[in-house]
């Protein structure tokens, strides 16, 4: 299919196809995320979701992380997946075979448990990206893609997002989400979320 002509055509376009396809349920969930109501569970959660997903497709880290999350105590507190951590540990290595990033996810939880939840949402609603990039296994990239998803309305530069900023004449992935913004009204977080999913299914191709 002949991509759109503008960015924003290429948005709704892309929203359009995807709410047909099934998901417009992702859509809303992150259209109502709010760092707001962001709490110990929320923190250990998103962190461990992005450190898992990180260089592996999404589709295989969902396959599996109910089970995971079950492992890590589903997240209750960092205090008890600390109590827990060699179960954890064990119980989550046959289904995901990474140790740095379980052991990231338990010194994550260690870190929450030694200074509390609070003194990282506090520290992340000061500076969040700063913050972010700070935790065990979260790099440059992956800080704006645990923020997102912590609620904070914001785009992750990632490469499919780069390369499609790149097609429209753009150098900052975060200037091309600010425009769509500005003619839609729609949250960045959400766009964000629309080109990367049109991106990696592959809705349009360069012309």
């Amino acid at each position: 299919m002949k991509m759109p002509g503008t960015i924003a055509e290429f948005y709704l376009s892309a929203k359009k196809r995807l709410e047909e396809a099934g998901f417009a349920e992702e859509i809303i969930w992150q259209s109502t995320r709010s760092f707001s109501r962001a709490n110990e569970t929320t923190l250990l959660r998103e962190h461990a979701w992005v450190v898992l997903n990180s260089g592996f497709r999404e589709q295989t880290v969902r396959k599996y992380f109910d089970y995971i999350s079950l492992c890590f105590c589903d997240w209750e507190s960092g205090n008890e997946i600390v109590k827990n951590e060699v179960a954890c540990f064990e119980s989550a290595y046959p289904v995901f075979g990474n140790r740095r990033k379980l052991r990231a996810i338990l010194e994550m939880a260690k870190l929450v448990s030694e200074r509390g939840s609070e003194y990282y949402i506090e520290a992340i609603e000061s500076e969040p990206i700063e913050t972010l990039r700070s935790l065990p296994f979260v790099g440059d990239i992956t800080a704006w893609h645990l923020a997102k998803n912590l609620g904070i309305d914001v785009a992750k530069p990632d490469r499919h997002l780069v390369r499609l900023a790149s097609r429209f004449g753009y150098n900052c992935v975060h200037r091309m989400c600010d425009d769509v913004n500005q003619l839609v009204g729609d949250r960045v977080s959400v766009i964000d979320l629309v080109l990367w999913r049109a991106e990696e299914r592959g809705y349009f191709k360069a012309i």
